[in-house]
């Protein structure tokens, strides 16, 4: 009997123990993670980790933005003068010409029939009035038949420089360098006069028009440079300069018309293109600004900002966006901490650690 009570007091000393030695490593293993976030008493363990940010002051520019439409330095669409049929066509669909480059003919065989005859009676008027200075010189003619020589000779002349004209205006030639476009007519084709033919192009500068609030009138002037982005191309950026504001304000919608000059020798830009300008118009200073990156989207921008060691949620209004930061105009002041990396794991009032915040640079 005795033996068996020593038994038993045994095992339940030896299950003491290893009651002890677990609570002891449980003990342990949770000591190093019970750091303390402030005076609030919370664990490490409860908190969300997070990266944060402080709100400063920065200096922002004062940018003015629009959207414009790209049009040709110079564009045209050629036509004819005068009806006929086409003769030759000596272009390709989308080929650069140079200036007076011939690109259409018309038929021309009546207008230089027409100059033949011209030169022709030119010919006799000069022969008429040769002639008829030396008879005068002989004094075998008056003056007055000198005159109507010298006249017939001079309406002779005329005839010739008309007959000249309607001859050219069979030759459709380019008004100036450019590329044209795709024709509507072939050899063959009898045209009428005001048909269209081609389109030309001079898109080694472009236009860029667009419209701003008169707001901005006062600090617009001719040689600002602007940027000018396009959808089609998202990852370049183009400059250009401000070369014409239109004086006169819209009365509709209070906006002033403005045009810049862009160069696009590499062609990139085309005629026609939708484009973003984004305008210069000097710097602001002691701007509130934090990192995109904390801004929380929705119904109405928010960020979490940091208050005794939690994330409270904070309605922001927002202003200009540059180089990875975002102007804050209400809901933040200078010195705020605000989470910018591991928004997506909070909720308001939930507890955070963090480690060093950095300000903006």
């Amino acid at each position: 009997m005795g033996m068996k009570k020593h038994r038993v007091g045994i095992v339940a000393l030896a299950l003491a123990g290893l009651f002890l030695l677990s609570g002891a490593a449980y003990w342990l293993q949770r000591a190093p993670s019970e750091k303390l976030l402030g005076d609030n008493g919370a664990r490490a363990e409860d908190a969300t980790i997070v990266e944060t940010a402080r709100v400063v002051s920065a200096r922002f520019p004062a940018e003015a933005s629009a959207v414009g439409t790209l049009k040709s330095n110079e564009s045209v669409l050629l036509r004819p003068e005068t009806s006929g049929r086409i003769e030759g066509i000596y272009f390709k669909d989308g080929e650069r010409v140079k200036r007076g480059a011939l690109l259409l003919a018309l038929d021309a065989g009546v207008q230089a029939a027409e100059l033949q005859q011209a030169r022709a009676n030119l010919a006799l008027a000069q022969a008429n009035q040769r002639r008829n200075e030396d008879l005068f010189q002989k004094k075998f003619i008056s003056q007055q038949a000198l005159d109507n020589t010298r006249a017939a000779l001079k309406v002779q002349e005329a005839a010739v420089a008309l007959a000249e004209a309607r001859v050219d205006k069979m030759r459709i030639r380019a008004p100036f360098d450019g590329v044209v476009g795709i024709r509507n007519v072939s050899v063959g084709d009898y045209v009428k006069e005001g048909e269209d033919l081609v389109n030309l192009e001079d898109t080694a500068t472009l236009k860029v028009d667009f419209r701003l609030p008169e707001a901005h009138l006062n600090r617009l002037h001719v040689g600002q440079t602007l940027e000018v982005r396009s959808d089609a191309l998202p990852a370049e950026a183009f400059s250009a300069r401000l070369s014409a504001v239109d004086p006169l304000v819209d009365v509709g919608g209070r906006s002033i018309s403005c045009r810049a000059l862009l160069a696009n020798q590499e062609g990139k830009l085309h005629p026609g293109m939708f484009v973003r300008v984004l305008l210069t118009l000097g710097e602001r200073a002691a701007v509130l600004a934090i990192p995109e990156e904390a801004v929380v989207t929705g119904s109405q921008p928010s960020v979490f900002r940091l208050q005794e060691g939690r994330a409270k949620t904070v309605f922001v209004r927002l202003g200009q966006h540059r180089e990875g930061q975002v102007e804050v105009l209400e809901g933040l002041q200078a010195g705020d901490v605000v989470v910018k990396s591991g928004q997506l794991k909070l909720r308001d009032g939930q507890l955070v650690q963090y480690g060093e915040t950095n300000d903006l640079p």
